[in-house]
């Protein structure tokens, strides 16, 4: 279950919470060793660039950690995506008028309670229980309502959080699109991811030849499994090409 060290012809697709750093009581409450940002700019340079963060979170709110690394990647679920070259494929703004509303329409069913958090992001709409796992049940079902009577929405679920996305777009959708183009074209496609919604990536990697690596338990199409994002940090800094 160890997975083999990165060879050169690979493209890395990497997600953000639970496998570079760990799952934090709120999305701003996260902490970025300052190594990361060097262990990726180093993987990504020795991948010839074939390097990309595939994250729920949107492409600002990644870089901004990251920072001063800019690399390659998507956010929100694959509905936006910087290239390789810098250029950003973006959204339908209409996209982010619907997810505002659903945001709205969820806030005003469930009503406000202790350990809820809203999150309304540019392109989709999410609702936090990680402090309030008691009312999981409850997030989920208002989130379904919600989004039912919105043509071509979906509901996916996560740890401790239910999101509200265009169908259409998904971590998948993500590396499909990466494997179209230079420097990720060609190689062989690596998804290290370790919630439900990675499982797509991973699917859409073995689907262009290449394998899923899944962080933590839980069941998993991954070939491969590494423990935590400090193991995942070591298994970069180790696998020099």
């Amino acid at each position: 279950m160890i997975p083999p060290r990165l060879t050169s012809d690979l493209a890395l697709f990497l997600d953000f919470d639970g496998t570079l750093v760990e799952i934090a009581p709120t999305p701003d409450s996260v902490v970025v060793p300052d190594h990361l940002p060097g262990i990726l700019a180093e993987t990504a340079d020795a991948l010839g660039g074939a390097l990309a963060i595939v994250s729920g979170r949107t492409l600002d709110d990644v870089t901004r950690y990251l920072h001063p690394l800019v690399a390659p990647g998507s956010g929100s679920h694959g509905v936006e995506r910087r290239r390789a070259d810098g250029s950003i494929a973006a959204p339908d703004p209409e996209i982010g008028r619907v997810a505002a509303e659903i945001i709205a329409g969820v806030a005003a069913e469930i009503g406000t309670q202790p350990g809820l958090l809203f999150e309304d992001k540019p392109w989709s709409a999410a609702l936090h229980y990680r402090g309030a796992p008691a009312l999981e049940a409850e997030c989920i079902a208002v989130m379904q309502r919600v989004v039912a009577v919105y043509p071509g929405w979906e509901v996916i679920i996560g740890k401790m959080i239910v999101e509200a996305r265009f169908a259409g777009f998904s971590k998948a959708s993500a590396v499909d699109a990466f494997m179209q183009e230079a420097p990720f074209k060609g190689r062989v496609p690596v998804f290290i991811g370790d919630d439900r919604t990675d499982e797509d990536g991973m699917q859409a990697a073995e689907k262009h030849g290449g394998y899923g690596i899944k962080i933590g338990e839980g069941s998993s199409i991954a070939r491969y499994r590494l423990t935590n994002p400090q193991d995942v940090w070591n298994y970069l800094a180790a696998s020099r090409v």
